[in-house]
């Protein structure tokens, strides 16, 4: 009894406002004497229990049994008491409109209908054509506002869907960009890692030698401070990452952990976008850290072409290749970040290793923008 609401909480007030409709017949009754008057104030009590059922979580055949109810009461005081009593039909119209199945919607819609309409020759009958002309507007009401009831209750209803998709969108776009950082950390710092890595290694093996130690130091602390700006950029998300920029990254990455590089370029490339520069480097620098820690290669080519249709990368190893492996979350992370600007990845194994990256040019003139 604690808990105990006459109405469920979240329709608010609305139920008690429509407690108003039960004025008119209860004033009727009090009217009455006797048997009549006991009859009546039961009947009012047992309405007053159907409508608060209605509002109940209840289930689907208890739901039709109270609407019943609730239309027997009805035609009951119409019939003995006032025709003006037809005013409690605008509570079962009400909860007619909360009927989702359409099917079943129009069949007690119809039956609920006819009934009205019967007891408006009723009171044709009884009261005379005035009375029934008084009462048509509002019998018109009734009959016909379960429509717009249900249309109220399915804009509710895709109000509240719009609401849960929003949040699953959210939801979605918090999980992607963690994997995006998680991705943009793991391309970033993977390889400058790598290559603080490959120096400490270096200096194990010269450590008699302290002027090379030295400078492998400086190296080392000029990498970590790469790897501090990268990381600040990183969290500020303006890091951007170019073709060019990367192939120098990609020469110390390969030196140090001595693989023989050669590259061959355009001298300029410029009909990638800034989000195709990025793109592209990061795959590139992927690709090295790959082959640094994978391959086993001693030689290494990279081969950037590029014509009307769009830009090729061929990064090529003499390694082991990875012809019988799946790929890692390194091949996967690329295939998805060129997937973004409709490029492709294609991994071929001959002779070690070859990557090919291929990005699209949309070239874009003063009237329209092409994808060639």
């Amino acid at each position: 009894m604690k808990n105990f609401r006459v109405f469920p909480k979240k329709f608010g007030f609305i139920p008690y406002i429509f407690l108003v409709y039960l004025v008119m017949p209860l004033y009727q009754v009090n009217k009455e004497v006797g048997v009549k008057a006991v009859i009546g104030y039961v009947l009012l009590l047992l309405f007053f229990i159907s409508y608060r059922q209605c509002y109940q979580p209840i289930h689907i055949k208890k739901f039709y049994t109270w609407l019943f109810i609730q239309v027997a009461v009805t035609v009951i005081f119409v019939v003995f008491y006032d025709p003006y009593s037809i005013f409690l039909g605008f509570y079962t119209s009400h909860f007619i409109g909360w009927i989702e199945d359409k099917k079943r919607f129009d069949i007690v819609l119809k039956l609920f209908a006819s009934i009205v309409l019967l007891c408006a020759g009723w009171i044709w009958f009884h009261n005379g054509f005035s009375g029934f002309v008084a009462l048509l507007p509002f019998i018109v009401v009734i009959i016909l506002s379960p429509y717009g009831v249900r249309h109220m209750n399915e804009r509710m209803e895709l109000k509240s869907q719009l609401y849960e998709a929003n949040e699953q969108i959210k939801t979605l776009i918090k999980q992607e960009e963690r994997v995006r950082i998680a991705r943009d950390l793991h391309d970033t710092l993977g390889h400058t890692l790598s290559l603080i890595t490959l120096q400490s290694q270096v200096i194990q093996r010269i450590a008699e030698h302290p002027d090379k130690v030295r400078t492998e130091a400086k190296g080392i602390e000029q990498t970590s401070r790469s790897a501090l700006q990268q990381v600040r950029e990183l969290v500020a998300d303006m890091r951007v990452s170019t073709i060019e920029e990367e192939l120098v990254h990609i020469e110390q990455i390969l030196m140090a952990a001595n693989i023989e590089f050669h590259c061959s370029i355009p001298e300029v490339i410029t009909e990638l976008s800034p989000l195709q520069q990025n793109i592209a480097g990061l795959c590139l620098r992927e690709a090295s850290t790959n082959i640094v820690k994978h391959s086993k290669a001693s030689k290494c080519l990279v081969t950037v072409q590029q014509d009307s249709i769009g830009l090729t990368i061929e990064v090529q190893d003499n390694g082991i290749g990875i012809a019988d492996r799946p790929w890692g979350n390194g091949l996967k992370g690329m295939a998805e970040r060129l997937s973004l600007i409709e490029g492709e990845l294609n991994v071929s194994y001959l002779g070690g290793t070859m990557i090919e990256i291929s990005i699209p040019i949309v070239v874009k003139t003063k009237e329209r923008a092409v994808a060639l």
